[in-house]
């Protein structure tokens, strides 16, 4: 078989695109949405999101044709900003890939809980023991070399895409226009409101981005495809795929009941809106697909952020210890010190009002420092080529991210820095470890202050209860 055989071509990419961003945030979008967008205001909601989610998809993509050398999305950050830019992307990409699995913790139980009611809402203490238990479970299991085989992906995408499928079907049947459009903008007046609008559009920013969570994993293929021309191809195929589902999914609910009903329903809201419009066992059918996703998604969220301190090791940006591998070839000190952390994570879900969006709401604010620096990589590169039409995309790009972190709570993404004190800590300890006289330049410090600053902050807001949990 010749090598091109092997590489994959539109549609398998594009499939992966898919699969690969697709998770348990799809779920429950219908309820968050309503919480904070009307019909009106989430479509627009919906294209700003698109587009700034495809510049950077456009700015992946061509930084992987002209950069080919440079190896995990952190390194574009390393290469544009230097060792501690790259530290930087990294801790980010990392801290984001386990916290979203404390957010898979509580969706799981809350799933568990339509069947099982003791561990209805997925936050009560018994809930936690079980969600620990499957946590260590995970651990467990890829620290055994146990990678995400074929069939378990199938699997995994069959139970995904089934349950979305049909409760589509059945919402576009049962949809009603008068009920979509009665409050069309949300707004006192019924009329469009440039303040109001724009209000529900800020509020909504965190829920969208979130499933998007993920998308950056489909460009990082490329090298596996038959072209670069072709990755690039699929990249925006699979966005606008994407689009259409998630858009589907959470605009639909709209004209099938009225936004505080929606709101009421606890998660996943995708099955107790089934319940309403076909009874139990179409929220029994949504409940089991999101169960076994979930599992796959926790066992690939498991092994993506130890993969990524392994790579950051060999990159010297972490301590030797967090490279070590045993003889089935995982990195166990990075699992094990990853699994701690989620724990630590976990536990908190026990006093939090909704512990599921908070989880992803630190998540998806984790994940925006290295989307960001992706930009403003490609702004860069872009500018010292003099190539002025990806230098627009990466500028577009930079403008749509910052807004993002702002629109989508930034007390979240400064919350995040206490986090990143812990991996400065480690950062430093790798420098020394490769012989560096100066762990940090005049600029890092600059950094690294205001990190400590954005941390020291984010925790008083914590505590003076501003920030909601």
């Amino acid at each position: 078989m010749s090598d091109h055989s092997k590489k994959l071509g539109v549609v398998a990419l594009v499939a992966m695109v898919i699969s690969s961003s697709i998770g348990s945030g799809i779920f429950g979008i219908s309820s968050d949405m309503a919480g904070s967008a009307s019909p009106g205001a989430a479509i627009i909601a919906w294209l700003i999101v698109g587009l700034g989610v495809l510049m950077l998809c456009l700015s992946l993509t061509n930084l992987i044709a002209k950069r080919p050398e440079l190896s995990g999305v952190f390194s574009y950050a390393e290469a544009g900003f230097g060792p501690f830019g790259g530290f930087i992307s990294g801790w980010g990409y990392w801290l984001s890939a386990w916290l979203g699995n404390v957010a898979f913790a509580t969706m799981m139980m809350s799933a568990v809980g339509y069947f099982i009611p003791v561990f209805s809402g997925g936050q009560n203490l018994l809930s936690i023991i079980v969600a620990s238990i499957i946590l260590w479970f995970m651990c467990f299991l890829v620290n055994k070399g146990i990678e995400s085989a074929a069939v378990i992906n199938i699997i995994v995408t069959v139970c995904k895409i089934v349950p979305l499928l049909i409760f589509t079907i059945i919402a576009i049947i049962s949809f009603k226009a008068d009920i979509f459009t009665a409050n069309f903008w949300g707004t006192l007046s019924g009329n469009f409101e440039v303040k109001s609008v724009f209000s529900q559009i800020q509020n909504s920013m965190m829920v969208l981005m979130w499933v998007f969570v993920g998308i950056e994993g489909a460009a990082m293929m490329a090298d596996r495809a038959e072209t670069k021309a072709v990755a690039a191809k699929s990249t925006v195929l699979g966005l606008i795929g994407l689009l259409i589902i998630y858009i589907l999914i959470s605009l639909l609910p709209y004209g099938l009941m009225d936004r505080q009903t929606i709101v009421q329903f606890g998660q996943p809201s995708m099955g107790y809106i089934l319940k309403e419009l076909v009874g139990p066992w179409g929220a029994a059918m949504i409940n089991i697909g999101l169960i076994i996703s979930i599992f796959g998604c926790w066992l690939s969220w498991t092994m993506l952020p130890a993969e990524t301190t392994l790579l950051m090791a060999k990159q010297n940006l972490l301590p030797k210890k967090f490279g070590e591998v045993n003889c089935a070839n995982s990195p166990t000190f990075s699992l094990v010190f990853m699994t701690i952390l989620t724990q630590l994570f976990v536990f908190t879900l026990l006093f939090t009002e909704k512990a599921y969006n908070f989880a992803y709401s630190l998540c998806t604010a984790a994940i925006f420092v290295t989307w960001i620096m992706v930009t403003m990589y490609q702004v860069k590169f872009s500018y010292q080529r003099h190539e002025n039409v990806q230098l627009l995309i990466g500028v577009l790009g930079c403008i749509f991210f910052a807004w993002a972190i702002y629109a989508s709570g930034l007390e979240y993404f400064l919350l995040c820095f206490t986090v990143y004190i812990l991996g400065m800590y480690f950062y430093a300890k790798a420098r020394k470890e490769n012989g560096c006289e100066r762990v940090f330049s005049k600029k890092d410090l600059i950094v690294a202050g205001l990190i400590i600053l954005g941390a020291i902050f984010s925790i008083y807001l914590l505590v003076t209860g501003q920030i909601a949990m």
